[in-house]
């Protein structure tokens, strides 16, 4: 067969597959590409963990039964959980969902129950855990997808204690600054560094028996407010009568399981303990 008659009937053959087929095709030929390049990755790695990561999807029927997958993930010194989830999104399933913004530990969106602990995956270093590691939405929150929890309800507990100012009275000038003494500042200081994570209200039993309790993130946002020397007087009797009703403060049972998962070691317990005392006093009469 002549050059020219082959080439011919390469072209003809060519123009006898469908469009959808040749799509399809090529969608093939990347996946086999895809699947290479994971394996020529692990292959390369000195070290390796494998992923154990809860699936769920309300949406997909075959998916609609939790479960758990498995990853293979290439580790390297300074590897955090978030560095490995993503090499499985990207490399294994695209599919596989779950939050992450800044990853800097900074707007705790992936906060994630990892191995039987509330921690922000982008600071938890993969070294730094057991193997292999199994990876979890928060505990006590409607799963919307995989590792993505309904965050609804912790935003509207964070809301119901009026989380803003309403000072008594405003500085006269206009570029004037409502000033605070060094004191007062170094007082709330931990309570302002608060990520809305939702690690704290995850954690805590009450929490997940009550779902009326404010909880304590709500709580130490409550304390960072009320406790500022520029919070006007009527605000901050408000705010104590928010705190004080009966799934308020009252509610905490001082278990420290807030406290010690809080991924910016913010006294969570200490300060609900605090705001108790508050209360109490602000109720007391003397004639």
């Amino acid at each position: 067969m002549s050059t020219q008659v082959k080439e011919q009937t390469e072209v003809d053959e060519e123009e006898q597959v469908s469009p959808g087929e040749r799509r399809r095709e090529k969608k093939r030929q990347l996946q086999r590409e895809r699947e290479q390049e994971i394996l020529d990755a692990v292959d390369e790695a000195e070290q390796t963990v494998e992923l154990k990561i809860f699936r769920f999807d309300p949406e997909v029927a075959d998916k609609q039964e939790p479960r758990f997958d498995s990853f293979t993930v290439p580790f390297h010194r300074g590897m955090t959980v978030l560095d490995a989830l993503i090499f499985a999104r990207d490399k294994y399933d695209s599919s596989l969902t779950f939050r992450h913004s800044c990853r800097q530990a900074v707007c705790g969106s992936d906060a994630l129950f990892i191995n039987g602990r509330q921690r922000l995956a982008c600071k938890t270093q993969m070294g730094e855990l057991d193997w292999p590691v199994r990876v979890e939405p928060l505990p006590h929150q409607d799963v919307v997808k995989d590792l993505v929890v309904d965050m609804e309800h912790f935003y509207d507990q964070m809301h119901a204690v009026e989380p803003y100012f309403d000072p008594d009275e405003l500085p006269d000038g206009e570029l004037e600054a409502q000033t605070q003494s060094p004191e007062n500042r170094e007082k709330i200081k931990l309570s302002t560094r608060c990520i809305w994570c939702g690690a704290c209200m995850s954690s805590c039993n009450i929490a997940a028996g009550d779902n009326k309790y404010l909880g304590p993130a709500a709580i130490n946002k409550a304390y960072r407010f009320a406790m500022d020397e520029r919070e006007g007087s009527d605000k901050k009797a408000d705010r104590l009568r928010i705190i004080e009703q009966e799934h308020g403060v009252w509610r905490c049972q001082t278990q420290f399981s807030c406290t010690e998962v809080c991924p910016k070691d913010i006294p969570l317990t200490e300060h609900i303990q605090e705001l108790k005392r508050e209360a109490v006093k602000s109720n007391l009469k003397f004639w």
